[in-house]
């Protein structure tokens, strides 16, 4: 396999046409929920609704812009029709999009115009600011790992260091932002930690490896990582041949003797207590990748408004 192919099968950028429409339309009823039923709650009797807008008696459409308050990576456009049309707007509802995503963009950047119905968009207003400024500060976060670790051919990784539910659209926007998606989940990819190994009161070195080669042989279509802590390992995993040696908490000059005794044999993938200071220095060992959970973990939110058009 050449090193692309071998790049592709090991890492990639979700895409949007992969998300399940499905997935989304559930995601974003359960935000609907806490806002109009007390979703969460064991209330029982509770009238469904959202008070404040239909004591204006709000009729008629209405404009709004989406703008950035803040220098950001756009993320999470794509979900708007879906949360207007979970909210009851309408098939007339119009949404045009100003920028695309993972653009990067100035504050004050119109980010989309929507048209729609006034009460759905009001009651809308908060979820949909919700989700845009969540992905936003992913994607903007992860742009900043990418700058740090400059022009270095080594990819950048997310981990399974994600909300619970929101595992897709968070890697979807560590891609938009510049980053690379490691495996998804448990089921897409062997990766042999320290915990299986105490689990299953297996040694490491000698008896690492041939648990290595026991595990590619149950799944003979799927990689396989292993994760070492120590160089004194390496020697035995490399000859199990793994598709991927996972390099854990090493000081960098431990870093560089790894990937020189590798030699290419198989990717290599540094983790643990990676920052934006480190990224240009390990850029430069000729890593295949390097991981990271505050790509996802470490964000915040950032700054998008809501203006009405009057």
């Amino acid at each position: 396999m050449n090193h692309e192919a071998n790049l592709a099968r090991l890492s990639r950028r979700l895409t949007w046409e992969e998300i399940d429409p499905a997935y989304l339309g559930r995601l974003i009823g359960l935000a609907r929920d806490e806002d109009l039923a007390a979703g969460g709650l064991k209330t029982a009797g509770v009238r469904a609704g959202d008070p404040t807008t239909e004591a204006l008696g709000a009729i008629g459409r209405g404009s709004a812009r989406l703008v950035a308050r803040e220098a950001l990576c756009v993320c999470g456009l794509p979900l708007l029709p879906y949360i207007l049309q979970t909210y009851g707007g309408s098939a007339e509802s119009r949404i045009d999009l100003l920028v695309d995503e993972g653009d990067r963009v100035e504050a004050g950047t119109a980010l989309a115009i929507l048209q729609c119905e006034l009460s759905p968009l009001l009651s809308a207003e908060r979820v949909l600011l919700n989700f845009l400024q969540h992905l936003s500060g992913i994607a903007t976060n992860t742009a900043t790992y990418v700058d740090a670790l400059g022009d270095s051919p080594t990819r950048l990784l997310d981990t399974r260091k994600t909300t619970p539910g929101f595992r897709v659209l968070e890697k979807y926007a560590v891609g938009r932002g510049g980053g690379w998606n490691h495996r998804l989940g448990l089921y897409d990819r062997i990766m042999i930690k320290d915990n299986h190994l105490a689990a299953g009161n297996v040694a490491k070195g000698e008896r690492l490896a041939g648990y290595v080669r026991r595990a590619a042989a149950s799944r003979p279509d799927l990689p396989v990582e292993v994760e070492i802590d120590a160089l004194d390992q390496l020697a035995p995993v490399l000859e199990a041949r793994p598709d991927v040696i996972l390099l854990d908490n090493f000081a960098t000059a431990d870093l560089r003797k790894a990937v020189e005794r590798i030699d290419g044999a198989c990717a290599t993938e540094a983790s643990g207590g990676i920052d934006k200071n480190s990224l240009r220095e390990l850029g430069r060992l000729g890593l295949t990748f390097i991981s990271s959970g505050a790509l996802t973990h470490g964000s915040r939110w950032t700054d998008i408004a809501l203006d009405w058009e009057v």
